[in-house]
């Protein structure tokens, strides 16, 4: 197939560069950054450079780009878009994007399949890509409204770029797991740090300064679109979040050992059932 990869960050170039090197799909690559598809293609990551013309071959067009970047995309370049070609997105929010993409998939004759890759690391960035991203990693489909036959087909692409795990759900459930999984972490870790501690950690820390930092080097704007446009289900997760700190907050000024042991205890068994 002819597979359009539209933009070359982490998440895009890692996309262009696992097809390139475990399919032999050709790969056109979509960037607003010229220099960037000039190393994309020295580096083999791309077989061309995107143009109008080259879009309308396209048989799956992967939109790694802001939701409402994506959707911008489209209403622009719609009508470039063959008629039945594949069009998915890899935003970490659904309910918002999924909607609108469905309108213009109806408009201009493409059939949209939502879909979010659930890997990444702390860098941003073309020259942050690798083709072993997603190695393993989770590949959430929301087929809003596709057919099963696009469905497989993406579900197929994934699995071939060595995704561990193809989890189909719809929009409601995505974002709401998602507020969970990845974005309460994220506001969790920006908390953690914004502590005056933070800039006196060195000789001080080890892992669990580690593990629970690691996310607070975020991508502001994007991650600001990604928490307002799912803030309901993030609110209702930070709500319960904060109720569990002022619990242990209460314990803890209380000076009730048994209360605390019981919050403590509660967490390792549930970490316990789940077997991590």
């Amino acid at each position: 197939m002819n597979i359009a990869v539209v933009g070359l960050g982490i998440i895009g170039g890692s996309f262009a560069k696992a097809l390139k090197k475990y399919t032999d799909h050709h790969i056109i690559g979509i960037n607003r950054t010229q220099s960037v598809l000039e190393i994309a293609l020295e580096e083999k990551a791309i077989d061309e450079i995107g143009t109008e013309e080259s879009l309308k071959t396209a048989d799956v067009v992967i939109l790694a780009l802001y939701p409402q970047a994506a959707i911008s995309f489209i209403e622009k370049n719609g009508q470039h878009i063959k008629k039945g070609a594949i069009v998915t997105d890899s935003s970490g929010i659904k309910r918002e994007i999924c909607p609108r993409m469905v309108e213009l998939s109806k408009q201009f004759g493409f059939e949209f399949v939502g879909s979010h890759p659930m890997a990444g690391k702390e860098t941003n960035g073309f020259e942050s890509s690798e083709a072993e991203l997603f190695e393993g990693a989770s590949y959430i489909i929301t087929p809003c409204e596709a057919s099963g036959e696009a469905v497989r087909t993406l579900s197929d692409l994934a699995l071939k770029m060595r995704f561990g795990t193809i989890k189909i759900t719809d929009p409601e459930e995505h974002d709401r797991m998602i507020a969970f999984t990845s974005q309460l972490p994220h506001v969790l870790a920006c908390a953690y740090v914004l502590s005056p501690c933070c800039l006196n950690h060195k000789g001080f820390s080890a892992g669990s300064y580690k593990d629970v930092s690691r996310v607070a080097n975020i991508n502001a704007v994007l991650w600001s679109e990604l928490f307002l446009e799912n803030r309901e289900p993030l609110i209702k997760e930070l709500d319960t979040l904060i109720d569990n700190i002022h619990a242990i907050t209460d314990a803890v000024k209380a000076n009730d050992k048994e209360a605390i042991e019981q919050l403590l205890e509660a967490a390792h068994k549930t970490k316990e059932k789940l077997g991590e």
